[in-house]
């Protein structure tokens, strides 16, 4: 999976390097505080790549941040205050993690269950944790299914109370919220030009250096080509699909690692991938999930319901029985679709 993760890395930072124009040309008259720094960091279980115009110490500040989160909130690492709190049915969290957990459940409830972080044991159960993949039995699922419900996990200031039996997991938000932290962190270092790649979710401050967009490749979730490129400033980016993590069982199918905690198996609605695009990376890598488990046309009222959310969209479906797919589009969205004969853009209104 690494190997995987790491190939998918190389294809966007080569791609990053020819959208992005950030080469020396570029940066002429820039001051070498403002310089280009690059870096790269496994963290999350994804590698992610860093590109800022500033200090490098700003860079190291960064660094330092995500790798604290993740000490605090892996989910399988013993140590983690997020496994503490799993073992023993609750217990005291850091104010960070109280905060990310926070804002976590009120994703919950604003998806009304699309997002549920209490689904861990069940994608512990398929493998997706462990690399021991595996289909659950039917029966396995319902009684996994019984510990599955955000809304009995208890947030009180930093204390947390978990139901019998419930293990949470803050994975699907962990990396967009990590991403919103350290774009205000890299503000504050007054910081005004930087993209963060990590793992499939991208966090932009401002613009290039040269006022410009930023140019972001849309995964292709049928090829290991891209299916089209957005322009953002100031944005993150998140995509979720069926292809960045999956197997092929037993039976021939393909289960994919987003699961459906209402049914605890793969969501399956008609969808292939889920890119949200919104000033909030916490809220994007919420939605790209929740999305993607409500299905195209839950997913357009969704987006029609919540316009307060100011968030952007990119839905491709399943291929139909000729093969064709469509790549649907919210309006507020600088996009441009590669040329493919088998998919159809539609823009929302």
């Amino acid at each position: 999976m690494k190997k995987r993760v790491f190939a998918y890395l190389c294809a966007f930072i080569m791609l990053a390097g020819c959208l992005s124009g950030c080469g020396n040309s570029e940066t002429g008259g820039i001051s070498s505080a403002n310089a280009e720094q690059q870096s790269m960091l496994f963290a999350m279980d994804t590698y992610m790549q860093f590109r800022i115009y500033g200090d490098a110490s700003a860079l190291d500040g960064v660094k330092d941040m995500i790798q604290d989160m993740e000490r605090r909130i892996s989910v399988t690492s013993p140590d983690s205050e997020i496994a503490t709190v799993n073992r023993n049915g609750g217990g005291t969290v850091s104010d960070e993690t109280a905060q990310l957990l926070r804002t976590a459940l009120d994703l919950c409830t604003l998806t009304r269950g699309a997002l549920d972080i209490s689904v861990y044991p069940v994608v512990r159960a398929w493998g997706f944790t462990t690399g021991d993949y595996r289909i659950p039995s039917y029966d396995e699922r319902l009684h996994l299914l019984e510990s599955v419900d955000y809304t009995k996990i208890h947030l009180d200031g930093n204390t947390v109370t978990l139901a019998d039996g419930m293990e949470i997991d803050l994975g699907a938000v962990a990396k967009g919220y990590a991403g919103r932290q350290a774009a205000n962190f890299l503000r504050e270092q007054n910081v005004t030009s930087a993209l963060l790649d990590m793992g499939g979710n991208v966090q932009t401050v401002g613009s290039k250096p040269d006022g410009s967009p930023w140019r972001v490749a849309v995964q292709d979730p049928q090829s290991d080509g891209y299916a089209g490129i957005m322009e953002i400033v100031d944005k993150a980016a998140v995509t979720s699909g069926g292809y960045q993590r999956f197997f092929t069982g037993d039976d021939g199918k393909t289960y994919w690692h987003i699961m459906d905690p209402a049914e605890g198996k793969p969501a399956q609605n008609g969808l292939l991938s889920v890119t949200v695009v919104a000033q909030d990376g916490a809220v994007c890598d919420a939605l790209s999930t929740a999305l993607f488990v409500m299905g195209a046309e839950k997913a357009q009222t969704f987006w029609r319901r919540n316009a307060d959310l100011n968030f952007e969209m990119v839905l491709i479906t399943e291929p139909d029985a000729d093969g064709h797919s469509e790549m649907i589009v919210t309006p507020g969205l600088s996009f441009t679709p590669e040329s493919n004969p088998l998919y159809t853009l539609r823009t929302l209104s």
